[in-house]
């Protein structure tokens, strides 16, 4: 089978060229006509020599990812569905603002963590996505849309790329990290590393190899202040709890390209809004909580998509407001997400997809709902009343 060049980071690709008998500057040439040029054509490829494109049309090939479908959304929002074979497809988003487009991009076919308030756990889990797979994402969004905006040679479409799609992308760190730096090389995508963010839901081992490896900006789904209720909602909580957690992200935080942690935060209502619980977040980021460390951070405060199979409702706005100003009191940044593509069931949690669930995942997750209620706060009888502040 022919190689797919889009699994090669640079370094990858020239040892790759080496192995053909050509020299690394053939590699450089080559991953700039793929990633800055957007070309799949070998014989377009102008300045390669005769002898090494012959080559590439015997061995190799840049292999996009099949669309099945393109949606938009009113907000200008676009949303992808990618097929990646054997009956899965992921999808990827693309989010247009006033300074900056960023590309939500997916890890795997599914998501085996099963997060309560997310739909992509509730389609359970097949594979993880080759290091092609998910750069082909980037791939194909950057070069179309510059194409329909009719930019200039130079100019980008995509500027911020949030690992933020379907899966738990620490879960494919392999995969993952040569697709990050694909994505930041200077003769790729030349993405900042304040511009390309891993979101995770806690895989400790793994944010300590990534601050080793490549550290980029990170952002943790916290979404409790509590290790009863992050367990409830967040299942990977009972294999790394919050003590853990946060010592983690102190750790990572001399190597990254920020001076903070983001925090994300699915405001559930009733659930994790109430006034003591905000209260309990200062206290668990500023070093009074179990892991005694302080993080410098800024929650991002996420409305709730619903989905039928969650069970859950989104808290109201005031609730939100009222939650965000005793965090900004405290002195901590804090946002609220602004929902977007929600009329395409692209707004954050709905990415579903389709998956073939060989784990069982959804199975067992309904199995769970049923088994092991979620901690309920007394969030509804708190008074409800605030003030407020936007994706990573």
């Amino acid at each position: 089978m022919a190689v797919n060049l889009l699994d090669f980071d640079l370094e990858g690709l020239a040892a790759w060229c080496e192995s053909q008998g050509e020299k690394r500057f053939r590699a450089v040439q080559l991953f700039r006509w793929i990633h800055q040029k957007g070309e799949a054509d070998f014989a377009a490829m102008s300045d390669l020599a005769k002898s090494l494109r012959d080559k590439l049309v015997a061995s190799a090939e840049v292999r996009a990812l099949p669309v099945l479908s393109e949606q938009r959304s009113a907000d200008g929002t676009v949303k992808w569905l990618f097929d990646v074979g054997g009956g899965n497809a992921v999808e990827t988003v693309f989010i247009p603002e006033e300074d900056r487009g960023t590309l939500c991009v997916s890890s795997q076919a599914g998501c085996a963590v099963g997060c309560r308030f997310c739909s992509t756990g509730h389609q359970g889990f097949s594979r993880n996505l080759a290091t092609g797979e998910i750069v082909a994402q980037l791939w194909h969004a950057e070069h179309r849309l510059r194409k329909e905006l009719g930019l200039a040679a130079g100019e980008r479409a995509i500027d911020n790329v949030v690992m933020m799609g379907m899966g738990e992308p620490l879960q494919n760190y392999a995969a993952l990290v040569p697709a990050l730096r694909t994505m930041l090389d200077d003769h790729g995508y030349g993405l900042s590393r304040r511009r390309v963010t891993v979101s995770t839901s806690g895989v400790v081992p793994m944010i300590d190899r990534l601050a080793e490896d490549c550290p980029v900006a990170l952002a943790v789904s916290l979404h409790a202040p509590d290790d009863a209720l992050r367990d409830s909602l967040v299942p990977l909580n009972r294999k790394y709890p919050l003590a853990g957690l946060l010592a983690a992200c102190a750790r990572y935080l001399p190597r990254a390209p920020r001076d903070f942690i983001t925090f994300e935060y699915c405001m559930l209502d009733g659930v994790n809004d109430s006034d003591e619980q905000a209260h309990a977040l200062v206290r668990l980021v500023s070093g009074e909580g179990p892991a005694r460390v302080r993080v410098p951070c800024k929650f991002n405060l996420i409305p709730f998509n619903p989905f039928p199979a969650s069970g859950l409702t989104r808290s109201p706005r005031e609730r939100v407001a009222a939650f965000a100003a005793i965090l900004q009191g405290a002195g901590i940044v804090t946002t609220v997400r602004r929902t977007r593509g929600d009329d395409i069931d692209a707004a954050c949690g709905q990415l579903a997809g389709e998956v073939l669930d060989r784990t069982q995942a959804a199975r067992r997750l309904a199995e769970r709902r049923r088994v092991v209620p979620i901690v309920v706060a007394s969030a509804r009888a708190v008074g409800r009343g605030g003030h407020a502040g936007s994706l990573v």
